[in-house]
Order: structure tokens, then sequence, then C-alpha cells
């Protein structure tokens, strides 16, 4: 049965992982952001979309204290910037009510204080009400305006890639 009305997704913390990955010299650094809240309001009969979902920037950690102090301080100011969104704007795609599928979602990253438009492929799994998404981003944080952390012998790659495992449930 294909969903054709509005629905609703409703994301849950808990069953959601926000992973990120960057490469420096000699060694790649990963981590982990905690999502805040989620919620998708999208019509597969019309394409429109709304809603926000809101990560948690002040809970980024990398397993080492000295290098997630300068990721906060210095990178990701996330004390004056304690919040990344995403707003979506457009949807399209077949959501099965039971099954694997890809939508395609289109709306606008807001971080460090600047919306940036963005368009995701987003392979789902979906049984019943229950919906498991999959994703992943690119985000060139330093043409994005946020810092360089790298130094004259330690250098950072200028992006950062974010591996998304989202779990929630839809409503009509």
């Amino acid at each position: 049965m294909v969903r054709a009305q509005e629905m609703s997704l409703e994301l849950d913390p808990a069953n959601t992982k926000i992973e990120f990955t960057v490469g420096a010299t000699l060694h790649t650094v990963r981590g982990s952001f905690a999502l805040n809240s989620g919620t998708i309001h999208f019509n597969p009969s019309t394409g429109a979309a709304s809603g926000l979902v809101v990560a948690d920037m002040t809970s980024g950690e990398s397993g080492n204290t000295g290098r997630d102090h300068k990721m906060h301080k210095e990178v990701l100011e996330s004390q004056r910037f304690p919040e990344a969104t995403f707003t979506p704007t457009r949807f399209s795609g077949t959501l099965p009510a039971q099954g694997d599928c890809v939508i395609h979602i289109e709306g606008v990253l807001s971080l460090h204080g600047s919306g940036h438009p963005l368009a995701l492929d987003v392979p789902l799994q979906v049984a019943g009400n229950t919906l498991t998404a999959h994703t992943h981003i690119v985000i060139p944080y330093i043409e994005w305006g946020l810092k360089n952390p790298s130094t004259f012998i330690l250098h950072v790659s200028p992006q950062v890639d974010v591996n998304i495992t989202a779990g929630g449930r839809l409503t009509p």
C-alpha cells in the first residue's frame, strides 16, 4: 500500500546516532553528537515538507578531552551555537507500508549561524509505522565559515563526513 496522505515522522533521540569522521595527519578522528529532537511533516502527493530536526552541538565528543575542548571552543563555538538544525522543504519518493525504499529530501542545514541548502537521498526501512533511515552528509565546514583547526604540524581535512542512522514513528 502506498501512503499518499500527509504524514509525520517523529524521530526518537534514543534510537538515533549522529557519527562524524574527519581526517587528520596520521589519524582519523571519530566522534558523535546527540539528537535533541526531530519532526518531519511531508505530503507524498504534493512533495511539500516541513518540520525541524535539531542536533545538540554541545554534546559532540571524540574521545579526547583536549581535542573536544578545542572543537567546542574554537571550531564549533558550541556555547554560542548550541544547535545545528535541518528544516525540510521538499520530499519525493514512494513510502511503502512495509519494506525498503529511497526517498529524496531537500531542505536547509543551519550550522554555526548560517543556513546551507542540502539535498539527500535517504534509504529507509519501513515496518508498519516504524521507520529507520540511513544517510551520509559531507560538510565542507571551513568553506561554510567554521575555523580551520589545522596547525603547522597537524593538518585536518576541510570537510567532515557525517553518518546518521535515525529511528522514528510515522503517523498520518
